[in-house]
């Protein structure tokens, strides 16, 4: 199941409620702010802080 980018109008980093963006590789979703990452699994984005890997400031240029 593909992730539907229309969920990204509605969805929010769940720790400073910003935007997210989807990464190049469409497996996760990228709060710039916070620099973490969010597994997408199934379709489903997997937004628990505990859950995200945290980036480095390379990793979160890469996004843009």
């Amino acid at each position: 199941m593909a992730f539907d980018k229309r969920l990204l109008e509605v969805l929010a980093c769940p720790v400073c409620k910003g935007k997210l963006v989807l990464a190049d590789n469409n497996t996760q979703l990228v709060c710039r702010f916070d620099r973490l990452a969010f597994d997408i699994k199934d379709g489903i984005p997997v937004l628990i802080e505990s859950h995200a890997t945290a980036l480095t400031l390379d990793e979160v240029d890469e996004t843009r």
